[in-house]
């Protein structure tokens, strides 16, 4: 099992030099990723600063040299496909190939979307971005691309440079289990990031209920469970070892490969202090 941590890019984590503060500290303490969540007003009563996630992680990218970086994540049908595919290849160069991209819908739909006058239908939503991961993969190939589809449309475009990790980024993506088109979406790319409807964030799942989740996802797979394929659990893990080991030897045993050590969404979420200290005391020691 791999091990990252989750921020939002809210609060004192709006500001990119926290946010590359946050990035050397996770290094140093042995944390194998460093995920940035990409919201513009998350909700929007809230009134908070937000920064925007492109930028924090290219901070955190120049502070470090060794972790994992990436959004979870960018709800792609609210951005252009060709732009994402650009800034997602500049920071794969700049990192010297680091990148994770994390996709999904995004939400809330009606305060992310809706409040710019953006169109709120999940289901085309849902359209716009399988239409908008096919064609991220084909920009990230260096080959031309035209593309006439139902959202985009692209004349014989050649994005240069490639990202360095070949055959591309690893893509997972995000949903809610059990809801199945989600999770059939995340089968036919490199990981799955669910979150589930009986735990809230910053808890973790239920057993069963993942077993299930993994059963599901192998018999999606379009080339079987022998592809390498990335299962990405989530929540607060307990700092000490024996209750930190009863907590994800189970996950493990049901097909977990990454630990995402997340916070409840409180207003603890949006302070420095408590994550450094959580970074500090290191990976769940399983």
């Amino acid at each position: 099992m791999r091990y990252s941590i989750n921020i939002p890019n809210f609060g004192d984590f709006a500001d990119a030099q926290t946010v590359g503060r946050v990035a050397v500290e996770a290094e140093a303490a042995g944390w194998d990723a460093l995920f940035v969540w990409d919201h513009v007003v998350h909700r929007k009563r809230d009134r908070r600063t937000f920064g925007e996630p492109w930028m924090l992680l290219t901070a955190a990218a120049l502070a470090t040299t060794r972790i994992k970086l990436g959004p979870m994540v960018t709800p792609l049908p609210r951005r252009r496909p060709q732009q994402v595919a650009r800034q997602v290849a500049t920071l794969d160069n700049l990192s010297g190939g680091r990148v994770i991209f994390g996709a999904g819908l995004g939400g809330p739909i009606e305060d992310e979307y809706g409040s710019f006058g953006e169109p709120t239908d999940p289901r085309l939503l849902a359209a716009m971005l399988d239409e908008g991961l096919g064609l991220l993969d084909r920009y990230w190939s260096g080959q031309p691309v035209t593309h006439d589809g139902a959202h985009y449309r692209v004349d014989d475009v050649t994005l240069l440079p490639t990202p360095v990790q070949r055959p591309r980024v690893p893509v997972w993506i995000g949903g809610y289990w059990p809801r199945r088109r989600p999770m059939r979406r995340a089968a036919h790319w490199d990981g799955a990031i669910p979150l589930f409807l009986s735990a809230l964030h910053g808890h973790p799942p239920p057993v069963e209920e993942v077993r299930e989740l993994v059963a599901y996802l192998r018999d999606q797979r379009d080339d079987g469970a022998e592809a390498p394929f990335e299962v990405v659990l989530g929540g607060a893990s307990p700092l000490d070892a024996a209750a930190a080991r009863d907590l994800l030897g189970p996950l493990v045993d049901a097909g977990a490969t990454w630990w995402d050590e997340r916070k409840p969404i409180d207003e603890e979420i949006t302070r420095l202090e408590p994550v450094l200290r959580r970074i500090e005391a290191g990976p769940p020691d399983f």
